[in-house]
């Protein structure tokens, strides 16, 4: 039998109700004094000002709130709201506050998203976007359209096959049972894409170390530093795309000094998590290999074949890039990137360490988030072919001999028995196939790139 004073069904519901939908007051005021303070630069006396104009007063605690907030997120990138909230909930001094004195807010005014660089990013000359509108303003597309392309929920993964997916998916059997998805975005979210490059990400520096994807560099730049070295040490990243995930994508574009609900969406629009019924048809890999794969590409991560994959992917690695580079310094060696492939090259001295030196690039690539493919290290030393990217370095860049005269045997043969005759990968375009094939070897050796021109200029079309 119920006590007469035991709270009814009806009442406990309302109480349940409240607890899991009402927000308890210091937890509003912990929540709009965290937009306060990164309405704008998070420093003491900014922040100061913008809480004391969101509570009405300057507060005597709220100086030493603000020193520690600074002083907690001071070695790091821009918090999210949600995580510097849950700081101020947290804090014992805001606690007592809130419990001893009556917090209003007056003036919310000063919570409204604004654009707040980090030191480091300072420099970057991104445009301002403070809100979902204004982004959807910027990309020429609604807000409606801007939610759906972003796929926040992660629709793209959980819908089945149709015509309202945002990507093309083909799937490369590549060595070792191992398969590679290239993602390609339809139309329209491409062009969204290509925006977000050429307005946002082109406008950002990566590594001076970094030659891929990058205008003024090339295949050859990223060779041509370790040519005629006593050693060179060649190591290659694992499934390099699919393991930036979208939240490091979400922090760059915080760091570039975008609001939360910006940076998310606009790291939306770049990241995908590939739906699971792209697998069905694959024969080729390992069940295991296949597994790890799918697992993979479940998660929201950065596309192979966006047009906005190289730019972020340089960008995410910018903090490999740096310990990378001081690593080789310290062992006076030299060091480049071109995508997934990491390239150390030095004399006698660089040799005596390049046993070990190995190891310590591995710990550093796992420490920051990637793997290295081990069975693709190699250590070469003067004796041996020193190939980087298909180049060879011994002496100056150089095309594989094997290479040049495959295609010389080609262009041959073109002379001798027509065109067509050579085609048997059935190109579209097989002219321009062998003139770009006859440029990159003209591009790494011009001797042998005139001779190759010579050649096809004698086919006959």
């Amino acid at each position: 039998m119920r006590c007469a004073h035991s709270p009814s069904r009806w009442t406990r519901l309302v109480r349940v109700f409240c607890g899991f939908f009402i927000m308890p007051a210091n937890a509003l005021v912990a929540r709009a004094l965290a937009a306060a303070f990164l309405a704008g630069p998070l420093k003491v006396d900014q922040c100061v000002g913008r809480g004391a104009q969101l509570l009405g007063r300057s507060w005597r605690w709220l100086r030493p709130l603000a020193q520690r907030v600074c002083e907690s997120f001071r070695e790091r990138a821009r918090p999210r709201q949600i995580e510097l909230a849950g700081f101020l909930r947290h804090d014992q001094g805001f606690r007592q506050a809130s419990e001893r004195y009556e917090l209003k807010l007056v003036d919310q005014i000063t919570t409204r998203p604004a654009m707040s660089p980090v030191a480091a990013a300072g420099s970057w000359d991104v445009p301002a976007i403070r809100t979902p509108a204004e982004l959807g303003d910027w990309l020429e597309i609604t807000l409606g359209e801007l939610d759906w392309f972003a796929d926040l929920w992660a629709l793209e993964y959980k819908r089945s096959r149709g015509r309202l997916r945002h990507y093309h998916y083909r799937i490369l059997a590549k060595r070792f049972g191992q398969v590679r998805l290239i993602e390609a975005p339809k139309a329209r979210l491409k062009a969204i894409q290509r925006r977000i490059l050429t307005g946002i990400l082109d406008r950002i520096t990566p590594h001076a170390s970094v030659h891929g994807f990058r205008r003024g560099r090339s295949v050859k730049t990223f060779a041509a530093v370790h040519t005629g070295k006593h050693i060179v040490l060649r190591l290659d990243l694992r499934d390099f795309f699919p393991s930036i995930r979208a939240a490091r994508i979400q922090a760059l574009f915080r760091t570039a000094g975008y609001p939360d609900r910006v940076a998310d969406l606009l790291a939306g629009l770049c990241t995908n998590a590939a739906p699971q019924d792209v697998w069905e048809f694959i024969a080729d890999a390992r069940p295991e290999q296949l597994r790890q794969a799918r697992r993979l590409y479940a998660q929201p991560h950065l596309p192979q074949g966006a047009p906005t994959s190289p730019a972020l992917a340089n960008l995410a690695a910018y903090r490999l890039d740096c310990r990378l580079a001081a690593l080789a310094a310290s062992a006076g060696a030299s060091y480049t990137r071109y995508a997934d492939d990491l390239a150390f090259s030095g004399g006698r001295d660089f040799a005596r360490v390049a046993g070990r030196f190995h190891l310590h690039v591995a710990a550093i690539v796992m420490q920051e988030g990637f793997a290295v493919h081990h069975r693709k290290t190699r250590i070469m030393r003067q004796g041996v072919r020193q190939r980087l990217a298909g180049i060879v370095v011994n002496r100056h860049t150089n095309v594989v001999r094997a290479d040049y005269d495959r295609l010389k045997a080609t262009l041959t043969n073109c002379i001798r028995h027509g065109a067509e005759s050579q085609n048997r990968t059935n190109c579209a375009d097989f002219r321009a196939h062998l003139l770009g094939r006859i440029s990159f070897v003209d591009m790494l050796n011009p001797h042998r790139g005139a001779r190759l021109r010579a050649l096809f200029e004698r086919i006959v079309w």
